[in-house]
């Protein structure tokens, strides 16, 4: 057997290739006293210590007078979690009986990898079907040992809650992910090793994305007494790495995740890095002093192989998360090992501690906790000083072995830096990592905006209990930050939170705005309005306006405020020039400024279409696509674009053709509108032959076109019948006889057309209803169109049989159509949105718009709604999905003299409310409906739950969380309270298996067939 350095030479192999290495996009952890990764960081650079007393629920200390000394301090005091005992297990549709029954690690796990997925930008349901792999860290199995002895109470959910190999798999499970889940045991490092295994998956291609960690709760005294007979427990339960007061291992519990990918990949999916891990080893001791006891050499090995793989030299680590667990033979092996290694040719001594003197002892969820240390400190480039650091033992020879304790934290520089990481299990397995810190971003170089831009945060939950719960926390996490612009914050919302059923979103420009709107969210109650469950999409309809709505400088705050509307509205301009001969564009912008003339006479239709074109692209870019367009007048030009009969250079020259042929036709005529049906004027027009019917825009919305004489005179007659009217604004009497003159040149500009049928059903305020199949908008059809009189109710009526639409969005300057909509008698529910309402419409306007339809069913496109420069940078951190704590489970240990009848049951202490239950209410009544009532008390029995939670509704796998073998208890027990049912098997029974009220009525079918046979 070789020794020494030649020994640790023979060891090191070049291993996989790392490249640029693994990025670590996501973390979440829990640990004692720090409930979230913020908390824990908190809790590092304070220095906090986390032991405390044991919780009642885990063993009574007096229950073991034969203990002293350091026994003693094993059994009183060690690092636990708060509310380990918590499981929302409604928001992953697990059974209580099944919840009852897990390894509390298990249920640890599942809420923080839903977290960690969150924290690395992506939504969990996003990764559902995908080989994400899941690599778990677990020590030992205490839940299994204290149950599976108990025969007589051995279920087959206990079974499954008391595997190791469940920690993994219930990730991969209820997360969909389908690539390698597995739980690794090598003791004190196995969740480090967890993440070697990760880490080496993904470089070798088999996976895109890792969660990989660890678990640890302290469920009974056992191993505290083994350490203590090992001589290794420390008197006060607290580890003290490297000091002089050392005196031996304090227990202690957590929870952590990474999210790993590889590092190409997070930087083209614009990812968060908080560090890069560029070389991971994992050794064994071998046959060395025993098998609990450490090995220098291989230590140095590990190390030194992990570096060699990062290609980085030993003298370029500054500082190393060392195991540190505080025992004389292992601080002083692991120093001299580190020292051997990494004290030559160093300017400084290298900075050595552990977060075990924090912490306690976590075994095997060491290796995480000291990875998401090194990977925070890297990320906010400070190392938190070591607690015990203020006397370090002598005997390790620090200084002179090229090491130092952290007395302060230390600052990093904003070069490159690279760290190590060490965790070596009892039985001799060792693991190293070496990780350096984000690559930078590449500096942006960017125009100063004038106003910052808006977004629509979202948040998702699975109840509306859960939803107002977490707009509560999500709203005292952004009051803590300072004011800034609240766009990149609603773009990492838009990704991360959304994809769970109950829906929240408003529109928000700065920090302070959307605090005070998620307040008053959650202090509201959620209103129908703001809290929904879309079980169908929203049905949208695009009105687009006629001349009338336009006015100086229109749109120009939304042209500042939207990177997609100005792209929209510079291709309106590009395809409108040849034919106008200047820019609309820069004209329709410098409008307002002094030159409110800028767009009148020949350019005010060209300006129009342009203003409405580029609405729509923005709208159908966001994913808004319309069921229907209906186009009010010269409206229908931007409508037959995005309808697909036109493109748009054919529009754009019919429209700036149409605009300079009206404005070119003689003065004299005028427009009056009239509060009133077509009744009240007919007789009126057929007296006056220089007047003519332009437009019936609803029962008693109707517009007159003539001579100003003639329109005059009819005014004067309807104000005495006391009908209000009102003069239009009009250049020109457009829809009237008086357009004839321009109607030939107008036609031949329309000929060069080539109209496709459309894309999108097209309502024609030409005819006033659908436009069928056959029917083409083509020259004919755009010269009639300008004569004759606008249907707009008649199309607008046709469109509401046809399409039913749930959302009337008027694509314009100002609101023209809706309130003509409003006053049309349409059927119930029937929203009005507008994307532009006014002068000083911008950003906040639209996101409000989409943050409507978003509450609506609509799945928007929202990396549209934001300019690439006001979300530059690396993504906002959001706080993790705030879970239940409504229920708990935990078991009590039997005491050292019990019988082992007395040993307790798992079982759930706090039943879920009635008022909490929830997805539908429909109570079921026992008198009338017996099979209904025999179905429902046999699914409670089966899944542990309340009688009011098991409505007819409830859905076996998606809402009570159904398996194979909870089926067959429930045929069991159904046939047991229905003995007149007879034999029905298991494949008789699936189809109806899509509810309680399903089976019941299939059971029911079944229960008359037998009796009329």
């Amino acid at each position: 057997m070789t020794d020494g350095p030649d020994r640790r030479r023979a060891a090191m192999t070049d291993g996989p290739a790392y490249g640029d290495g693994v990025a670590i996009v996501g973390i979440d952890c829990a640990f004692p006293l720090a409930r979230d990764t913020d908390a824990y960081w908190e809790l590092l650079l304070r220095g906090g210590d986390a032991i405390g007393e044991v919780p009642p629920e885990r063993w009574d200390p007096a229950a073991f007078p034969a203990a002293d000394g350091a026994a003693r301090a094993g059994l009183d005091r060690g690092g636990f979690l708060d509310g380990a005992d918590v499981f929302d297990n409604e928001f992953f549709s697990v059974p209580p009986r099944e919840a009852a029954a897990m390894d509390p690690q298990q249920r640890l796990l599942l809420h923080c990898a839903w977290r960690a997925v969150e924290d690395s930008g992506v939504a969990p349901g996003a990764l559902a079907g995908s080989g994400t792999g899941v690599y778990v860290g677990v020590m030992g199995g205490e839940w299994g040992r204290l149950h599976l002895g108990d025969y007589d109470r051995v279920t087959p959910q206990l079974g499954a809650g008391s595997s190791a190999g469940m920690t993994a798999n219930r990730i991969s499970y209820q997360l969909g992910f389908t690539g390698p889940s597995m739980a690794v045991d090598t003791a004190c490092s196995s969740s480090l090793v967890a993440v070697h295994l990760g880490v080496g998956a993904l470089l070798s291609g088999e996976c895109d994305t890792v969660l990989a960690g660890g678990v640890n709760l302290v469920m009974s005294p056992a191993l505290g007494l083994v350490y203590h007979q090992l001589g290794l427990a420390a008197a006060d339960g607290r580890c003290k790495p490297f000091s002089l007061h050392a005196d031996g291992i304090g227990r202690s519990e957590g929870v952590g995740l990474v999210v790993l990918r590889r590092l190409a990949d997070a930087v083209a999916d614009g990812q968060r890095v908080y560090a890069v891990i560029r070389g991971t080893a994992v050794n064994q001791d071998g046959r060395s002093n025993g098998i609990t006891a450490p090995n220098r050499w291989s230590q140095e090995q590990v190390v030194a192989t992990a570096c060699k793989r990062a290609r980085v030299e030993p003298r370029e680590v500054a500082f190393v998360e060392a195991h540190g667990t505080g025992t004389a033979l292992g601080d002083t092996i692991e120093c001299a090992a580190l020292g051997s290694l990494h004290a030559e040719g160093r300017d400084e001594p290298l900075a050595i501690g552990s977060v075990k003197g924090n912490l306690g002892h976590t075994e095997g969820a060491a290796g995480i906790a000291g990875l998401i240390k090194v990977a925070l400190a890297l990320h906010h480039r400070i190392v938190p000083a070591s607690r015990f650091a203020d006397r370090e033992n002598p005997q390790l020879r620090l200084s002179q072995r090229g090491l130092r304790l952290l007395k302060s934290p230390l600052r990093l520089p904003p070069a490159p830096v690279v760290a190590g990481l060490s965790s070596f299990g009892m039985g001799g397995t060792n693991a190293h990592a070496v990780l350096g810190s984000a690559p930078r971003p590449a500096p942006r170089t960017t125009a100063r905006r004038a106003r910052p831009g808006a977004g629509v945060f979202t948040l998702t939950a699975d109840t509306p209990a859960a939803l107002i719960r977490n707009l509560t926390e999500q709203a005292d996490a952004v009051a803590r930050r300072p004011r800034t612009s609240a766009a990149a914050l609603c773009r990492q919302s838009n990704r991360v939170k959304t994809g769970l059923p109950y829906r929240f979103s408003t529109a928000a420009r700065d920090t302070e705005e959307l605090a005070a709107a998620l307040r008053e969210a959650a202090r509201g109650g959620l209103p129908e309005q703001v809290a929904h469950r879309p079980w169908s999409l929203p049905t949208v309809a695009f009105l687009f306006s006629g001349q009338g709505a336009q006015y100086p400088g229109m749109t120009a705050a939304l042209h500042q405020d939207s990177h997609t509307y100005r792209q929209a509205l510079d291709a309106a301009d590009a395809a409108l020039r040849p034919y106008t001969d200047t820019s609309v564009r820069d004209r329709l912008l410098s409008a307002g400024s002094g030159d409110d003339d800028a767009v009148a006479g020949e350019l005010t239709q060209p300006a129009l279409f342009a203003v409405e074109y580029a609405l729509a692209a923005t709208l159908t870019a966001l994913g808004i696509r319309p069921a229907a367009v209906l186009g009010h007048s010269v409206g229908e030009f931007a409508a037959a674009v995005t309808a697909g009969v036109l493109t748009l250079d054919e529009a754009a020259h019919l429209v700036a053709t149409r605009g300079r042929l009206m404005h070119a036709l003689p003065a004299g005529g005028a427009m009056l509108s009239v509060q009133a049906g077509p009744d009240a004027v007919r007789q009126l027009l057929a007296e006056e032959p220089d007047a003519h019917l332009a437009a019936l825009n609803g029962p008693r919305d109707t517009v007159l076109s003539g001579t100003a004489e003639a329109l005059a005179r009819i005014a004067e007659t309807l104000r005495e019948a006391q009908i209000r009217v009102r003069d239009l604004q009009a250049p020109l009497a457009f829809h009237s006889p008086m357009v004839r003159p321009a109607l030939d040149r107008l036609r031949s500009a329309a000929a060069g057309t080539e109209p496709k049928p459309p894309e999108i059903p097209v309502f024609s305020t030409r005819y006033g209803r659908l436009l069928d199949p056959a029917e083409r908008m083509d020259a004919a059809y755009w010269a009639d169109q300008a004569e004759s009189p606008v249907l707009f109710a008649d199309a607008l009526a046709d469109l509401e049989t046809v399409c039913a639409p749930t959302h009337l969005i008027e694509i314009g300057p100002r609101p023209q159509l809706l309130p003509l909509a409003g006053r049309a008698g349409l059927g119930p529910g029937v929203e009005f949105l507008h994307p532009a309402p006014g002068p000083e419409a911008g950003a906040t306007d639209l996101a409000e718009l989409v943050a409507r339809l978003y509450r609506a069913g609509l799945d928007p496109d929202w990396e549209r709604l934001y300019d690439p420069d006001s979300t530059a940078g690396s993504p906002e951190k959001l706080r993790g999905y705030s879970f239940s704590t409504a229920h708990r489970y935990w078991t009590a240990p039997a005491r050292p003299d019990a019988e082992p009848a007395e040993r307790p049951r798992p079982t759930a202490t706090q039943p879920r409310p009635a008022s909490a239950a929830p997805r539908a209410s429909d109570p079921v009544s026992r008198d009338r409906d017996p099979v209904l009532a025999a179905v429902v008390d046999a699914v409670a029995e089966v899944g542990s739950y309340p009688l009011e939670q098991v409505v007819a509704t409830a859905r076996f796998y998606e809402d009570l969380g159904f398996d194979s073998v909870m089926i067959m208890q429930l045929k069991d027990r159904i046939e047991a309270r229905l003995p007149h049912l007879g034999e029905v098997s298991v494949q008789q029974l699936l189809p109806a298996l899509r509810s309680v009220g399903t089976l019941a009525q299939f059971l029911g079918g079944h229960l008359t067939e037998g009796v009329g046979a």
